[in-house]
């Protein structure tokens, strides 16, 4: 068998057309009975007698498709697509194949292709939906898995994949922010404010707007003009859906895009008179809040403008788990020795404050505190002493957020108090557990990189004592 077939051939002559429609029929019945080997040969030769040959090259790439015959079928496909440049299941059938040998680029715009020719068709929009899925074009995906939903009404497949993308694109904290009656009554209290400050003509900004919520809080408050963006397809989508059911559609204009995207004189039609935003992670910066703030002063926001959060700090505790130790470190493993993995451990944990077994091991100390109404800010490290109130063995930091949302208006997620929401707290965890004795002070360098939170215990190489005695 060789991997190769003629792209065209002569008409056969009228002599030999019996023996070749007799060859044809064994092929067909070969390949309706499972002898795809045999099937084959057959339909080989019925192409190289140049007989019904757009018909039977079709369904000889098929086959040598399923054989595993990769390259040969992409070229029989190519010589159906010469005769019939578009053909929706040549391309379609090419997507496949490049997608069996790792090609997702060559896969996904053979599929595209396809599904241009035939937009009707709810398998190339299906595949087309998967493989974009698997090249991590999620938000496209989840838009074509929508297209062939269209095209096939009720099919769970598809339904369940729609269900699956959306969750992998929305982060679980949502719902349970949403929830967050204590959260939601201090931003709203902190809009109310602002909007009586500014008047109910203030343009209004939320960025990365999420279900809509502040700005309908905004529009509830009194304001106007109210500009919101989230990035991910999928939730702007939603916002705009919940904020019509609301009755704001008239007030509140959803852009899909990062707040970076945004400009005056476009999305807005001046700078706004006041921010409102909550993204904000549990650890504080992860989500560039930084870079976002800083780009707002600069391009999008008034220099009196009202900002929401105006501040928020990290706060902190030491503390002993055997629980979370079992997260972070390790040493012997069934006899030995693997303590070198732990460098590879997480440099944060997120965790439930209120759910984890934990001792606090000093008292709350305030680790960062970041301005977010200046207009520019560094990576910044300090030197912070946390005086030990117990004795133990460290494994890290436990944090939690203080967010001061407007004059007397301030949220906090401390452990002792907070229930569930969509704000965790987070175990800074040490490189190795540091053993510690009331009244020890333990030396720590702590600050950020402007994205992510540093809090790291100081050694005599770094140029300064771990512990001191009181």
């Amino acid at each position: 068998m060789t991997d190769t077939a003629p792209l065209c051939a002569p008409s056969p002559h009228p002599a030999d057309l019996a023996a070749i429609r007799a060859t044809l029929e064994e092929a067909l019945a070969l390949q309706q009975a499972g002898n795809l080997a045999a099937a084959e040969p057959r339909y080989r030769r019925v192409i190289e007698a140049g007989y019904r040959v757009a018909e039977v090259r079709p369904i000889l790439a098929g086959i040598m498709a399923v054989r595993g015959h990769l390259p040969a079928a992409l070229a029989l496909w190519d010589a159906v697509l010469a005769d019939d440049p578009g053909n929706p299941v040549a391309l379609h059938e090419q997507g496949l194949i490049n997608g069996r040998l790792g090609r997702s680029a060559d896969a996904i715009a053979m599929l595209r292709a396809s599904f241009a020719a035939d937009p009707e068709n709810a398998v190339t929009a299906n595949n087309l939906a998967v493989m974009l899925a698997d090249a991590g074009e999620r938000s496209e995906a989840l838009e074509m898995f929508a297209r062939a939903l269209a095209l096939q009404p009720g099919n769970l497949h598809i339904e369940h994949q729609i269900r699956r993308l959306s969750a992998e694109l929305v982060p679980f904290w949502h719902i349970p922010m949403l929830n967050d009656a204590r959260r939601n009554g201090a931003f709203e209290a902190a809009i109310i404010a602002a909007v009586a400050a500014a008047g109910p003509d203030a343009r209004v900004l939320d960025i990365g707007t999420g279900s809509g919520l502040l700005s309908m809080m905004a529009a509830r408050a009194g304001a106007s003009a109210i500009t919101a963006c989230e990035v991910v397809p999928v939730i702007a989508d939603t916002a705009r859906a919940i904020i019509a059911d609301n009755g704001y559609a008239d007030r509140i204009a959803v852009h899909t895009a990062l707040s970076s995207a945004l400009e005056v004189g476009r999305e807005l039609d001046a700078r706004a008179d006041i921010l409102v935003s909550e993204i904000l992670s549990s650890d504080l910066l992860t989500e560039k809040v930084i870079d976002t703030f800083e780009d707002a002063h600069a391009r999008l926001l008034k220099d009196d403008a009202i900002v929401i959060p105006r501040a928020a700090a990290a706060i902190g505790c030491l503390v002993e788990s055997p629980v979370l130790a079992d997260y972070v470190f390790v040493d012997r493993v069934s006899g030995f020795d693997v303590s070198r993995f732990g460098a590879l451990g997480p440099q944060k944990l997120p965790i439930h404050g209120t759910m984890t077994d934990w001792t606090r091991l000093s008292d709350d100390v305030e680790l960062v505190r970041i301005d977010l109404t200046q207009r520019r800010h560094d990576s910044d490290l300090q030197t912070l002493d946390i005086r030990v109130t117990a004795d133990g063995t460290a494994a890290g930091i436990v944090q939690w957020m203080h967010v001061d949302l407007a004059e007397g208006i301030s949220f906090d997620n401390h452990p002792d108090g907070y229930c569930d929401g969509g704000w965790l707290q987070v175990l800074h965890p040490f490189p190795a557990p540091i053993a510690v004795r009331a009244g020890d002070v333990l030396r720590l360098a702590v600050g950020h990189d402007r994205v992510t939170l540093i809090v790291r215990p100081l050694d005599l190489a770094a140029g300064g004592a771990l512990l001191q005695a009181a």
